[in-house]
């Protein structure tokens, strides 16, 4: 079986045909799970360093450019769209809210409801960090050309827009 030594990765080479056979020359595929774990793993680990202490860690910058994007308003579209607990999310809204990265307002729509908003300062901070967010994400990808890695960008979120985006049951979604 041929390894990607160039990359010192020791794991077979994609596309070779010798790397995806099995036991009685059952194709096994690409090992599609094993790459997007290391560049998961690959991903938290840089991004953790680029925000630093920022509530929260990656989830309270997540759930800050969301609020940013304004297209989940309410902490419960929230939790839904980024796959976290929905108590958990009062919590961190909590937080971040105490930091005075967001506010909660009476929803003009809905009076039960409330609005998650960026306040000025929210906006600030997230502005710095998302520029380090996006050098650790192009640190992670350097293995590709730009052009590459925004399609790969691109690709991947095509592809998380398919599964329906939201997901209803936090248990669905893998531990960070």
């Amino acid at each position: 079986m041929e390894h990607d030594t160039a990359h010192g990765l020791g794991t077979p080479t994609a596309g070779n045909a010798s790397a995806r056979s099995g036991i009685d020359g059952l194709d096994l595929g690409d090992d599609f799970g094993w790459a997007l774990g290391v560049l998961l793993r690959a991903y938290r680990d840089r991004v953790q360093e680029a925000i630093g202490d920022f509530p929260h860690g990656p989830r309270g910058y997540e759930t800050m450019a969301e609020v940013i994007r304004g297209t989940q308003p309410s902490q419960l579209a929230l939790a839904n769209h980024l796959g976290i607990d929905r108590t958990v999310m009062t919590y961190l809204v909590d937080d971040l809210e105490t930091d005075g990265l967001v506010e909660r307002r009476p929803n003009p729509a809905d009076r039960r409801q409330r609005l998650v908003v960026a306040t000025p300062r929210g906006r600030e901070v997230i502005e710095g960090a998302c520029s380090r967010v996006v050098a650790a994400q192009d640190l992670v990808l350097a293995g590709l050309d730009p052009a590459e890695r925004e399609t790969l960008r691109r690709l991947l979120i095509t592809a998380a827009a398919g599964t329906g985006g939201d997901v209803d049951d936090p248990c669905e979604v893998a531990d960070e």
